[in-house]
């Protein structure tokens, strides 16, 4: 799949793989500079919703308050209507509403012998387009805590609209792969090897997209990088 704006000269991007949680594409045509610009903007800048706030009613697990609202923190929800909320330094509320935040509840009690295992899904939300993400309806989702008979967790949480580079939790991506010249032809890099480069660091599938310049051949130190091969794995 290809995608272009109307200038032919202008930045080309092809879709080599696609799924609900991972993306494989080729950015051609541009500089380094953009390149890295776009896999800047998509771990820290795009928006999503994530806990921010946690009020515990009661809490007589193993875990104390503050561990456990960090875990909350991390959990990542669907955010798919994140542009319909505000940002809460753009909202007219004093603390919370529901045009700037999503509210979710957890109750739960462990009666019986042996160990309660609560999971993420368990969340109860105001919101049913923002929710802990799972892989399915028989996706549990992670894990936030165990429980003891008689331990039991009660705690009210409010998800808020933010970008990663005011936390972490905010984060779109798990990871983002960012590779160019696999060649090594602009000799950007300077492999630490034993006996051989080539059998002591294996190329990757991106090197089947371009051609490995002659060693013997004059090197050219005008020469940039302009295809750039990227893979993003959401949360």
């Amino acid at each position: 799949m290809d995608g272009h704006v109307n200038d032919p000269n202008g930045p080309r991007i092809r879709i080599r793989h696609l799924d609900e949680t991972n993306i494989d594409f080729v950015l051609s045509n541009t500089h380094l500079s953009v390149a890295n610009s776009l896999r800047r903007t998509m771990i820290a800048e795009v928006p999503t919703m994530a806990i921010d706030l946690v009020e515990f009613h009661d809490n007589t697990s193993m875990l104390v308050d503050e561990y456990l609202a960090h875990r909350l923190g991390m959990v990542p929800l669907t955010s798919h209507t994140v542009d319909e909320f505000k940002l809460t330094r753009d909202c007219t509320c004093t603390d919370y509403c529901k045009e700037c935040s999503v509210e979710f509840n957890l109750h739960v009690k462990c009666t019986e012998e042996g160990t309660r295992t609560v999971y993420s899904t368990e969340l109860i939300s105001s919101n049913k387009d923002v929710c802990p993400v799972s892989e399915g309806p028989e996706d549990k989702g992670i894990i936030l805590l165990k429980l003891r008979k008689g331990q039991e967790i009660n705690i009210h949480c409010i998800a808020k609209k933010g970008v990663a580079k005011e936390h972490a939790k905010w984060s779109p991506c798990a990871a983002v792969g960012f590779e160019y010249d696999p060649h090594n032809n602009l000799r950007h890099l300077d492999y630490w090897f034993e006996k051989s480069v080539k059998n002591e660091w294996p190329l990757s599938k991106n090197a089947e997209e371009e051609m490995e310049t002659d060693p013997d051949a004059p090197f050219d130190f005008k020469a940039e990088p302009t295809t750039f091969y990227f893979n993003v794995e959401t949360v």
